[in-house]
C-alpha cells in the first residue's frame, strides 16, 4: 500500500502523488469516496448543498449562486474543476481560493482517513474540499460535478437544490453515446423530494423519468422560470415567485443568460429572499463572469479567449462572435475530443491554426493533433511546443487590428490568460 504521510510535503509534491496512487484517471464509482466521507465525519452544512452538473456552463452557474449567496451573507464553499493555472482555483471559501497551506492539511486529513483504499486524483481533491468546508463551517456547498453525475465523487453529498444546465455529447467513452445515456448519468444527483433545474431546451426524456422515479421535483426553463433579453444592455427573469428585470447582460453575452437564469432559479427555490440582493443591485450578475469563458482583450490585437472544447460550446462561441472571422487560432484539445465536430461547428472558413499540447494521461501532442486537423480546414496549419510558443507566433504573424480566438481546453487557455498578463 503506497501511503504519503511525511510532514513538509509542499502542495506540488502531494498532486504529483496523488497522480500515481489509482492508476486510472478515471474510475468511476461513489463506493471508495462514501468510505472515506465517512471515516472524515463529514456533515453537510446547515445551508444548502448546490451540486450542479452539465455538459457545459457548470462553472458560470456555480459562480452565479455563489456570488448571491454572498451578497445575501451566507459563507460559502465552492468546488469546482478544472482549473486553469493553479490547484486552489478549485477549492473557494467565501469567494477566496484555498491557499496551500489549507489544502495540503486537508490532504493529510484525507491521506489518515482513507486506509488501503485508492482514491483517483479527483476523488482525492473532492474530499479535500469538503474536508476544508466542513472545517470552516460554511453555511452553503456550492459543488460542480466532474464528469457525469451519478457515479462522480461529488455526488457523495446529497444534493439538497441539483442543477443540469445542458446535455450535450462529450465524454462518451464513460457516460454513453447518446443524449439519453448521458442524460441519465447527468440526472443522478437527483434526490427525492429535493429540486431540479434543468436549465436548457428541450428536456431529454429520460431527465423527465429519472425525476419521475427518484420522486424529485423537477423544473425546467420555459416552464417553470424563463428569461427575456430587453436590449442590447439589459434582460428580465421570471421565476415561480419572483421577477427580476433590468438586469445587466454578462460578460459572455446571452449565451450566459441561460447558466444565470438556472442559477437564479435554483436560489428562489433554497429561499426567495436570497434574490431581494439581485433585485437591489442588478449589475451583481454582471460581474460574475470567469476567466477564459467568452474573455476578450484588446491590445495590438484583438483576443478572444474561450475554454470551449466540446461542439455545443464550440456552437456558443461561434455565436459570440457574431461574424467576426479571426484571422488566428490558437488551439489545443484533448485527445478524447471531438475534434471534428468542434472544427466544423466554429465554421472559421480562412483562419491560420497554431496547434499546441495537452498535457496528462488524456494529453495529446500538437504534431497528432494537427495531423487530425489539416484534413478539415482551409488555412494553415502548423504545431508548437507549448502554448507560450504559439501564443507568441500568433502576436507575431497576425496583422495589427485583426481577432487572434484561442480555445480548446482549460490547458490552453489558462497559460495564454498568463502568458498575456491577464492572469
Amino acid at each position: 500500500m503506497t501511503r504519503f504521510s511525511d510532514s513538509g510535503r509542499s502542495l506540488e509534491d502531494w498532486l504529483a502523488w496523488q497522480e500515481t496512487l489509482n492508476p486510472a484517471e478515471i474510475d468511476l464509482g461513489l463506493e471508495r469516496v462514501r468510505q472515506v466521507f465517512q471515516h472524515l465525519n463529514l456533515i453537510p452544512p446547515p445551508g444548502a448543498v448546490f451540486t450542479v452538473a452539465g455538459t457545459n456552463g457548470k462553472g458560470s452557474t456555480a459562480a452565479v449562486i455563489d456570488a448571491v449567496l454572498r451578497a445575501a451573507g451566507r459563507s460559502t464553499g465552492v468546488y469546482t474543476s478544472p482549473h486553469l493555472v493553479r490547484y486552489n482555483e478549485r477549492i473557494v471559501l467565501n469567494g477566496t481560493p484555498a491557499t496551500d497551506a489549507d489544502i495540503v492539511s486537508a490532504f493529510e486529513a484525507v491521506e489518515a482517513a482513507r486506509g488501503d483504499i485508492q482514491l483517483t486524483y479527483f476523488e482525492f481533491g473532492t474530499l479535500a474540499a469538503l474536508q476544508l468546508f466542513h472545517s470552516a463551517g460554511c453555511d452553503c456547498w456550492v459543488l460542480e460535478v466532474g464528469l457525469g453525475g451519478r457515479l462522480d465523487a461529488v455526488n457523495v453529498v446529497d444534493a439538497d437544490v441539483a442543477i443540469i444546465t445542458t446535455v450535450e455529447l462529450d465524454h462518451q467513452a464513460w457516460l454513453g453515446d447518446s443524449i439519453e445515456l448521458i442524460a441519465t448519468e447527468k440526472a443522478g444527483i437527483m434526490r427525492a423530494g429535493k429540486a431540479v433545474f434543468y436549465g436548457d431546451r428541450p428536456v431529454p426524456d429520460s431527465v423527465r423519468q429519472h425525476a419521475v422515479d427518484c420522486g424529485a421535483e423537477l423544473h425546467c426553463l420555459g416552464e417553470t422560470f424563463s428569461f427575456q433579453r430587453l436590449d442590447e444592455a439589459t434582460w428580465q427573469w421570471h421565476g415561480a415567485s419572483r421577477q427580476l428585470s433590468g438586469l445587466q447582460i454578462p460578460q459572455g453575452g446571452v449565451s450566459q443568460l441561460h447558466n444565470q437564469s438556472v442559477a437564479l432559479a435554483a436560489l428562489e427555490s433554497s429561499d426567495p429572499e436570497l434574490l431581494d440582493c439581485v433585485a437591489q443591485t442588478p449589475q451583481l450578475l454582471a460581474n460574475c463572469g470567469l476567466p477564459g469563458r467568452l474573455q476578450r482583450y484588446q491590445d495590438a490585437h484583438g483576443w478572444l479567449l474561450d475554454v470551449a472544447h466540446n461542439p455545443q460550446a464550440a456552437r456558443v462561441l461561434r455565436q459570440a462572435l457574431s461574424g467576426e472571422q479571426p484571422a488566428t487560432v490558437v488551439v489545443g484539445m484533448l485527445a478524447d475530443k471531438h475534434v471534428e465536430d468542434f472544427v466544423g461547428e466554429l465554421e472559421l472558413a480562412s483562419a491560420d491554426w497554431l496547434i499546441c499540447p495537452t498535457q496528462g494521461a488524456r494529453g495529446v501532442t500538437a504534431s497528432e493533433l494537427a495531423a487530425r486537423l489539416r484534413p478539415l480546414l482551409h488555412g494553415d496549419c502548423d504545431s508548437y511546443p507549448s502554448v507560450e510558443a504559439a501564443m507568441r507566433v500568433a502576436r507575431a504573424q497576425t496583422p495589427p487590428g485583426e481577432l487572434i480566438l484561442v480555445c480548446g481546453s482549460f490547458g490552453v487557455v489558462g497559460p495564454a490568460l498568463q502568458w498575456l498578463g491577464l492572469y
